[in-house]
């Protein structure tokens, strides 16, 4: 874990790469959250599009996928419009 359509292929060495371009720890994005329910139900996913409030500050973060073809300015565009949700309801809850 992480799983593999976050850190890309091959996995080891795509990880190294994100430890060594990305300046900051991902904490809980992209890792995983999940639920036992007393019934005995159960379900996990990827942390993706999240808020966490830490001692009064909020943190959130974005990304998107680069492959062979990607087109760096579209992907960065990509990854904006993906966080702009977050930045909208921290923006409401603020007022």
């Amino acid at each position: 874990f992480p799983g593999g359509s976050i850190t890309g292929a091959p996995k080891i060495r795509a990880m190294e790469i994100i430890e060594e371009l990305e300046p900051y720890k991902r904490g809980l994005y992209t890792g995983s959250i999940g639920y036992i329910g007393f019934d005995g139900a159960w379900d996990t996913n990827i942390v993706i599009r999240t808020i966490l409030l830490k001692d009064g500050q909020a943190y959130f973060n974005g990304g998107g996928g680069i492959v062979a073809d990607s087109v760096p300015e579209e992907e960065y565009e990509e990854s904006l419009q993906k966080v702009k949700a977050l930045i909208k309801v921290l923006s409401e809850a603020s007022q």
